[in-house]
């Protein structure tokens, strides 16, 4: 029997591993958590003056990294000038990493503000910047839910970590 508003559903439940494990209620909050963190320790990729950049610990592709401030904030609005700047600033120099290291096809970058919006880790803003490649969503992670990545999250840190660098 079809629901009431015809929509198809399609139930990930894999998904509250992460908020469990990650989240803020049982942690606290994983990104402070880096906070002393340097670059090629843990997850942690680059370093700004008031942002920095770590892996995703569940990435949706190879490369899939976020960006985010130093200090805990959960609103874009509530980002000082610099703060908005050096987050851009960042963003931009990611893409050149990614592209450095794996010359992806496209990306994906965004912000979801907010739990409703989809951040499962709402309390502290950071922004994903996502490589993808023609095909990346192949039979085996929609047939089987199982997404392929060719590489350890140590080894993708320490590639873009390298490349980071050269790009100053």
């Amino acid at each position: 029997m079809s629901a009431p508003d015809r929509l198809e559903r399609l139930y990930t439940p894999h998904r509250m591993n992460y908020v469990r494990e990650a989240g803020p209620a049982s942690v606290g909050c994983p990104f402070c958590a880096m906070a002393d963190e340097h670059p090629g320790e843990g997850l942690v990729v680059a370093r700004g003056v008031s942002t920095f950049a770590v892996l995703n610990l569940y990435p949706y592709n190879p490369g899939h990294l976020m960006v985010l401030p130093s200090r805990h904030v959960a609103d874009y609005t509530e980002l000082t000038e610099a703060e908005t700047v050096e987050l851009a600033t960042m963003t931009q120099d990611a893409v050149r990493a990614i592209r450095a290291v794996s010359t992806p096809h496209a990306f994906n970058i965004g912000i979801n503000l907010g739990t409703v919006a989809g951040g499962s880790l709402a309390d502290h803003l950071h922004q994903h910047v996502v490589p993808r490649w023609s095909g990346d969503a192949n039979f085996l992670t929609v047939v089987a839910g199982t997404k392929t990545l060719p590489q350890l999250l140590e080894e993708t840190r320490d590639l873009l970590t390298e490349s980071w660098k050269s790009l100053g």
